[in-house]
This record gives structure tokens, sequence and C-alpha cells, in this order.
């Protein structure tokens, strides 16, 4: 699948941060398929040279794995296909602005770009919490970018947790 300008025939017609949706759509699909399963709805895709190499949504009940959120698994699934440890030249387009776990993988994973739909002021760690990236200790930080799509993903959240109250 490709997510670039040219195949949308959108060329000119559009600004950059307007080309990055295609791959957040996509990130926003999965936490939809993510709520049906009973999951937190948070989806994630790994892009690089404008074609998709993972997406995910949260899995942790299903596996039963805490660590089962869908920024891990999308970065398990193209280190695989890559064969490689290191998505350098890859962007992450997730639904959620990451937890600590994540954005910790997400720097180990040396992700170039991380864009995230809807802030997260309890449980996030890159705008929010520890804001890992600003931290000495840390390795490697990725370019961020927030806001992409927030209110669809922020509104996805709401209605679910709504729904289970």
């Amino acid at each position: 699948m490709r997510c670039d300008v040219k195949d949308e025939g959108l060329m000119g017609s559009i600004d950059a941060k307007q080309v990055e949706v295609a791959p957040m759509a996509l990130a926003l699909a999965e936490a939809r398929a993510a709520a049906e399963r009973g999951e937190v709805p948070v989806g994630a895709v790994i892009v690089r040279d404008g074609q998709v190499l993972a997406s995910a949504g949260n899995r942790t009940l299903e596996l039963k794995d805490p660590t089962a959120h869908a920024e891990t698994l999308a970065i398990r699934i193209a280190c695989e296909a890559i064969q490689s440890e290191r998505l350098i030249d890859c962007d992450l387009y997730v639904t959620l602005e990451p937890c600590p776990m994540c954005a910790a993988a997400i720097s180990f994973a040396r992700i170039r770009r991380l864009y995230f739909a809807a802030s997260d002021p309890k449980g996030g760690a890159v705008e929010n919490g520890v804001r890992l990236y600003g931290s000495p200790s840390c390795h490697h930080a990725p370019e961020v970018y927030g806001g992409l799509s927030e209110r669809e993903a922020a509104e996805l959240l709401r209605d679910f947790f709504r729904e289970r109250r």
C-alpha cells in the first residue's frame, strides 16, 4: 500500500501536514478494530519511503500481554519485515501519545519521526509526563508531530470509555 501524494493524485494541492493524514487514517482504522475487540482503541502504523511496513492495534487483553500496545506490536512487525532491530528512516503514526514504555521502544528502534493524534495528559511520555525525548538519558529522540487527526482519535477514546462506565 502506498501513502505518498503522487499515488493519491494530489500533488501540489495540499500541504506537507495533510500528506501525513493517509497513514493516520490507517492507524485510526486499527484503533477502531481494537475497540471492536474490546481493547483500548489505539492504532499504529509504520511507514518507510511511502510504504506501509506494519500496522497494529492494541491487543493487551487478547494476548494477555501488558506490552502488546499498538506501537510495540507495529515495531515488532516492521522489524521482522525489514530484518533489522533498527527502523532507520521509518515514521510511526499512532492515535494516542505514546506511554513511557512505547516512547522508549520508539527511541530504541531509532524511529525517525513520530506522529501522534491525541495527547495523553495522564499516561503520555512525549509532551506530557516524563517527556522522555527531552531527557539526557534518551539516546535517540525522533522528530515529534502531535495533533494530527486529534479530534477523531480523542472522540474514539472518549466514546470507548463512556460505553464502559
